[in-house]
């Protein structure tokens, strides 16, 4: 059986300021949030983007939005005016956190509706 990406349960928003990078992860389905909390964890994205993400990153939780909100700084290369990288935006960087596998919350993390 083919693992499940976060992809599949949730799309992604950006933002970029600088050298910083916003980012929301949206689950589709309400009942796709316990997951998408146990997924989205601050160190499985730190270990995803390793070697783009230099700096701190900070997760918010939005449980009213089935959302989660990360603000991701030295992510950008010095920022989208003054990098060289081919592409310094924060949009390339949704799709690679979307691909994270998908991981199913321990019964404490689950929340009745």
């Amino acid at each position: 059986m083919t693992p499940r990406r976060l992809h599949d349960i949730a799309h992604a928003r950006t933002g970029d300021k600088g050298d910083t990078l916003t980012l929301s992860i949206f689950a589709y389905r309400a009942g796709d949030y316990p997951a998408l909390r146990a997924s989205a964890t601050v160190d499985r994205l730190r270990a995803h983007l390793a070697g783009i993400v230099a700096g701190e990153i900070l997760r918010y939780e939005l449980p009213l939005l089935d959302g989660l909100h990360f603000v991701c700084r030295h992510a950008l290369k010095g920022g989208v005016n003054t990098s060289l990288a081919l592409d310094a935006h924060g949009k390339s960087l949704s799709f690679a956190a979307l691909s994270l596998s998908v991981l199913e919350p321990d019964a404490g993390d689950r929340e009745e509706r």
